[in-house]
């Protein structure tokens, strides 16, 4: 290091107190040789390390940037900067190295490649989710960052950042860029609420164990096309997911079914109406109710034979009280759907968490989403005996790990069964009988 420089332990009242000159100048660590502040004829302080490329004072002399004064403490910055010249004792070049990387595949383009050449099987549904949940987080949060440079740690954080909301970008146009679209009241209103309702643009514990999924599924497809030799995704530790599975009970419901009825007496949406009774009754996903088509009822067989779902082609088996409420609907002229969207007949409604909106307030059940319902269906036939293998066979479940949130429903029966025996033998111990009655499930 040169003499005759400033030198001083750089900490927040060093930083603060230097002021711009006529000249650019530097402000040396007296803790950390090579470490040091910058600062610019406009006032504009930057933290860097300088260090030698190479062995002997014929190496060539390196200027490395850590950061700018506001992105990053001074302590912080001095902690890099041992981090950096760490490396330098190992041989490396920290500044080629930044160099390379800003030559190479950022994380943005990355899901640009991912999105044409790596996404074959996906369906368009998951596409949808996949393309939001990209522009909403990964993107903003990681887009800049080399491919090769991001680290586990930096995934982990990303988790962190996504579940408390730190999105850098919004998922929506902003308030003055409407503005200078010609929107206004009741229009800006209605986008602005469409931004607040939006799940990609919101943060969560959900939401971020989901990007991190995806995230995973980017990098794995970096290492195929040979970008990369590991993913940083893989090991992080998501949120555990505290999401409770909602049931509704036999008097709920009772409400639900006088809800309906009162619902239809006011003039609500038939095909809304129809569509949560079919929900109820079948246990099978909104999408597939909402875009149920006549081809695919089977009435003969009490059958659906869905050509497409979240899990492929699968038959949903109907009951007797979903084969009435199915016969009851009448044909629209014109529409393959059985509930074609209103004015549209090439097109399947969407209208029904509207109608639920209404439905499950005027119920009582405001804490229960229209998902809940398939989860009722399963919850009622797991302790009616079903075993797992086969409710997961009727909700179309494509692995049976799904499907064992239901298992404490379906050993019901055996705790009754041990509960009788139980009692059985305390009866025989203080002189009751001790016949055990047989139990059916």
């Amino acid at each position: 290091m040169e003499t005759g420089r400033r030198m001083v332990k750089i900490g927040r009242r060093t930083v603060d107190a230097a002021r711009a000159e006529g000249a650019v100048y530097r402000v040396w660590d007296s803790e950390l040789k090579g470490f040091g502040l910058k600062v610019s004829t406009q006032g504009l302080k930057t933290y860097f390390v300088w260090y030698r490329a190479g062995e002997g004072r014929s190496a060539p002399r390196r200027e490395y940037t850590i950061a700018r004064h506001g992105e990053m403490p001074p302590d912080e910055a001095r902690d890099e900067a041992a981090k950096v010249l760490s490396r330098v004792r190992l041989g490396q070049d920290p500044q080629a190295v930044r160099h390379r990387a800003r030559e190479e595949m950022n994380v943005s383009a990355l899901c640009d490649l991912y999105l044409e050449q790596g996404v074959a099987t996906k369906k368009a549904s998951t596409l949808v989710s996949d393309k939001a949940r990209i522009r909403a987080h990964i993107k903003p949060l990681l887009g800049k960052r080399p491919i090769s440079a991001v680290t586990t740690a930096e995934v982990a954080k990303f988790m962190r950042d996504v579940a408390v909301g730190k999105s850098a970008a919004p998922a929506k146009p902003t308030r003055k860029a409407l503005r200078a679209k010609g929107l206004n009241g009741k229009a800006l209103a209605k986008v602005e609420t469409r931004k607040r309702n939006d799940p990609a643009a919101r943060g969560g514990k959900g939401t971020a164990t989901r990007t991190l999924g995806l995230l995973g599924a980017i990098f794995a497809f970096a290492m195929r096309e040979g970008l990369r030799t590991d993913n940083p995704a893989r090991g992080v530790e998501r949120f555990k997911d505290n999401q409770s599975q909602r049931f509704l009970s036999a008097a709920e419901l009772a409400s639900l079914t006088k809800a309906l009825a009162a619902a239809e007496a006011e003039g609500v949406n038939p095909h809304g109406l129809n569509v949560i009774r079919l929900l109820t009754l079948t246990g099978a996903r909104k999408s597939e109710i909402e875009g149920l088509k006549w081809s695919e009822v089977d009435i003969e067989r009490a059958c659906l034979r869905l050509a497409d779902s979240k899990t492929g082609a699968r038959v949903v088996p109907l009951g007797a009280a979903a084969l009435i409420a199915l016969q009851a609907i009448p044909r629209a002229k014109g529409s393959v759907f059985v509930f074609p969207a209103e004015g549209d007949a090439k097109r399947h409604y969407v209208g029904t968490p509207k109608v639920w909106e209404k439905v499950r307030a005027a119920a009582s059940l405001s804490d229960v989403r229209l998902h809940d319902l398939r989860h009722t269906f399963a919850s009622f036939g797991a302790a009616g005996g079903l075993s797992l293998p086969l409710i997961a066979a009727i909700l179309g479940h494509r692995d049976i790990k799904t499907t064992q949130q239901y298992a404490h429903l379906a050993d019901s029966p055996v705790k009754a069964a041990a509960d009788r025996t139980a009692a059985a033998i305390e009866g025989a111990m203080i002189g009751r009988s001790a016949d055990v009655s047989r139990f059916r499930g």
